[in-house]
């Protein structure tokens, strides 16, 4: 039946276009004048566009990398991660580095956008759909997926429980390549006893146990250490070469004051920085930027650097550090100098943790400004090193719940209000507004501290509650760009969350397209051991 009625329409159409059956009496007789052939407009050819042309160097710039993926292919590992570094943050950071340089923002690109290599990385815990650093760190670190809030154990274990971890401590790439003689080095803007840097040398069911004074008796009896104590007793190889962060205060003992005036919270009378130095009598342990500075890598072999009570500076703060601090990319430099010189060559771990906490607290501007430096040290580590054997991972532990929202012309500050584009296309000189009559920002967040309550009225002709846009602050005359502007929220929290999409991997070097595609966030650990042959005895 359906057959048959679309052999009649298309019938139809063939009468239609023919004007009339064949040897009808009423055929249009033959026209005398030669039908005209229509007029084809032809597209422009794109080949000299400018959007064309660099979509062609990108092809053939990646058609040019070619790299070993034998096992043990890589001499050195380099892995970054920007903590809660998602795709908003990296897209809206792209931006602003951009904007910084007085261009529109959206066409720059952040050093490892440049890499050959892309893919993704799923993010959750083994008991948590949305992770927390330390399962994810863990992942990555091990080569296993484990459960939020524990660090380089397995899954078995009952977080915040000692005797529960006892034999179910997992092996990290630090520990792997320090047993085979290579160089190591730990690098973070957080505390080194914090989640992602700790992951890299302890083993605790509890990510809070950074100093003897937070565990609990149950973990005391049981013979479980605290995580900078486990910094000091890490007993592979020659123990850590670099490890430059925050966090005196967990290494030292509550009656001592450091050079920022504040007393340790160690209360078992160690300093364990002292004891860092007796271990390691030709090291160098800095706690300033002067003695940072002083540090001559071409004699170093060891390196120790606490530089703030707690995390460090965020990046646009560091001016302002009593003692002064190395910046991220300063940190980097340092550290593969000083690593670069082992011949069985290195695994360096490299941590701007401050992403985070800037997230954490509902601040974009330091988020996206502690992005743009960890890409200056990515890109400081990619021109210290060759391709050919260093392979080098750009990735994030977990996302936020950090949006990019509105329509904001192209070039519209990225910290800014929105302004859009009128009927025409034509961009607007004047703020777009909500339905509340009020301008908004490009960048929010779901959750957080800035939310403001807009309660509700009764409609009584619809016979439900309508939301009251009464609650949201006028930034009509607020400079939302401004270092200490809070970004607008949805749902109060006390702290705004992680979220729980993929983020991105960005790679280079021997290996790097094994981890294109969608992957387990443990595959990450998995290269990083094939490409340095990290089992091999």
């Amino acid at each position: 039946m359906k057959f048959g009625t679309k052999t009649l329409l298309l019938s139809s159409v063939v009468i239609a276009l023919l004007g009339g059956c064949g040897g009808s009496d009423n055929a249009p007789t033959e026209s005398t004048t030669p039908a005209q052939p229509p007029v084809v407009v032809k597209p422009v050819q794109q080949s000299n566009n400018a959007w064309f042309k660099a979509g062609i160097q990108r092809i053939e710039t990646a058609d040019l990398q070619s790299y070993i993926t034998a096992r043990g292919g890589a001499k050195n590992i380099i892995l970054f991660v920007g903590d809660g570094m998602g795709a908003s943050t990296v897209t809206a950071a792209r931006i602003l580095e951009g904007q910084r340089r007085g261009e529109t923002g959206e066409e720059n690109m952040l050093s490892f956008d440049n890499f050959p290599v892309a893919g993704l990385s799923k993010t959750y815990n083994t008991n948590a759909q949305t992770p927390d650093s330390a399962g994810t760190m863990t992942a990555m670190m091990t080569g296993v997926k484990s459960k939020a809030g524990v660090l380089s154990v397995s899954q078995l274990v009952a977080r915040a429980n000692c005797a529960s971890a006892q034999g179910h401590e997992v092996m990290t790439a630090i520990e792997l390549a320090e047993d085979l003689g290579m160089s190591t080095g730990i690098v973070s803007t957080a505390r080194i006893t914090h989640a992602t840097p700790a992951a890299a040398y302890a083993h605790t069911p509890e990510r809070n146990w950074e100093n003897d004074s937070k565990l609990p008796q149950e973990a005391i009896d049981n013979g479980c250490k605290d995580i900078a104590s486990q910094f000091l007793s890490f007993n592979y190889g020659d123990g850590i070469d670099v490890a430059m962060g925050g966090g005196r205060r967990e290494f030292m003992p509550n009656t001592l004051t450091d050079v920022e005036g504040k007393n340790g919270k160690r209360t078992d009378g160690r300093d364990l920085r002292d004891e860092w130095k007796t271990a390691n009598p030709i090291g160098s342990y800095v706690e300033t930027q002067a003695e940072f500075d002083a540090i001559d890598t071409a004699t170093a072999t060891k390196l120790f650097g606490l530089f703030n009570y707690s995390h460090m500076q965020y990046e646009a703060d560091r001016a302002n550090d009593v003692a002064g601090e190395p910046s991220l990319t300063e940190m980097t430099k340092k550290a593969i100098e000083v690593l670069s010189k082992n011949e069985k060559g290195f695994v360096l771990m490299v941590e701007s943790g401050r992403i985070d906490h800037a997230h954490h607290a509902g601040n974009a501007y330091n988020a996206l400004s502690d992005t743009i430096e960890m890409a200056k040290a990515v890109a400081m580590a990619d021109e210290m090193t060759l391709d050919e054997d260093t392979l080098i991972i750009v990735t994030a532990d977990h996302s936020h719940v950090f949006t990019i929202a509105g329509y904001p012309k192209r070039g519209n500050p990225i910290l800014g209000k929105v302004q859009g584009t009128d009927s025409s296309g034509a961009p607007k000189t004047t703020d777009d507004l909500a339905a509340d009559d009020l301008p908004y920002t490009t960048l929010g967040y779901t959750n957080g501290r800035g939310f403001m309550d807009l309660g509700s009225e009764t409609d009584a002709d619809a016979g439900y509650n309508q939301p009251v846009f009464a609650g949201r602050t006028d930034l009509s005359a607020v400079d939302t760009t401004s270092a200490g502007f809070h970004q607008e929220v949805t749902v109060p929290r006390s702290s705004e969350t992680h979220a729980g999409e993929d983020v991105a991997i960005y790679a280079k070097g021997p290996g790097s397209q094994l981890l294109s595609g969608e992957n387990e966030q443990h595959l990450i650990f998995h290269v990083m051991e094939r490409m340095a042959n990290l089992t091999s005895q």
